[in-house]
């Protein structure tokens, strides 16, 4: 695997223009994809719901994000997307076969968490985090598939959380979604096994994104926990085995990895990248 093994191929990344979601389209980029980024814009701020944690991007940085992959000498459009809206889903599908005539790779990226005690859990923020972390997913996955099918060629990546496999107290609908996320992956991974479409997660743990900068915060305010998000995130960086955080980069290159033509054997798996740590 290697630059320009992806010449040919058009990319879809949810949640595309930050933090994973630009990382994992720059190294698809690199590796010759053309690349379709979406994300939620501060304009459709109303569909955010109360306590929801998620990072809301100006035009500038959408189009900065866009700059920055098509200086890899690839095509790239990048448009607003809230993939908890069925209709937006849609009409960014369309608007990316219409730039590139067809869609042979899906990143599922984008993402919302939420902080909040199952006692009292309000339920506009669970149906949202439901809606945002895994039926997203759904959505997108049910544009792509059968073309990738029909196509016999395609690849399915899920960006899921190392909360897919443990519970963490005020967590419970992150964790349900990402623990539903996996098993829509395994699902769909056996349905395409035969089509030469491959659909696998990555289960990334504490990553420095713009998002995750958001839920630090909302979790120091509800702790009473009183330090600079710098300090806040070298404490959290001692209790894991390999004391750092991960680097962006390093799910974007997994992530390109499993586009590869050498990765099609590996289908229905979730690859934990978090230094060791179970959260």
């Amino acid at each position: 695997m290697g630059e320009g093994d992806l010449k040919g191929r058009a990319a879809w990344v949810t949640g595309g223009a930050t933090g994973m979601g630009k990382a994992i389209g720059l190294a698809l980029a690199e590796r010759g994809a053309d690349v379709a980024i979406g994300s939620l814009m501060e304009s459709e701020r109303a569909s955010v719901a109360r306590d929801e944690s998620v990072y809301l991007l100006s035009l500038e940085e959408m189009e900065a994000a866009r700059r920055e992959i098509e200086a890899h000498g690839v095509r790239a459009i990048a448009l607003p997307l809230d993939v908890g809206a069925t209709a937006s889903v849609r009409q960014f599908h369309g608007r990316a076969i219409e730039a590139f005539g067809k869609l042979d790779i899906l990143v599922n990226a984008a993402g919302a968490t939420a902080r909040h005690e199952m006692i009292d859990h309000p339920d506009e923020l669970w149906e949202r985090i439901i809606n945002v972390d895994l039926t997203g997913a759904y959505r997108t996955t049910k544009l792509c598939f059968p073309s990738m099918v029909e196509r016999g060629w395609g690849r399915i990546v899920n960006i899921a959380s190392t909360a897919a496999r443990v519970g963490a107290i005020a967590h419970s609908a992150y964790c349900a979604a990402k623990t539903g996320l996996l098993g829509l992956t395994r699902c769909v991974a056996l349905e395409g096994a035969a089509h030469g479409v491959s659909c696998n997660a990555i289960n990334p743990g504490y990553v420095p994104t713009q998002q995750n900068s958001i839920g630090m915060r909302q979790q120091m305010r509800i702790d009473g926990i009183e330090m600079s998000l710098e300090d806040y995130r070298k404490k959290i960086a001692e209790t894991i085995p390999q004391k750092r955080w991960i680097e962006t980069s390093e799910i974007g290159a997994l992530a390109a990895f499993l586009c590869s033509e050498e990765a099609f054997g590996i289908t229905g798996q979730d690859l934990t990248v978090a230094g060791g740590s179970n959260w």
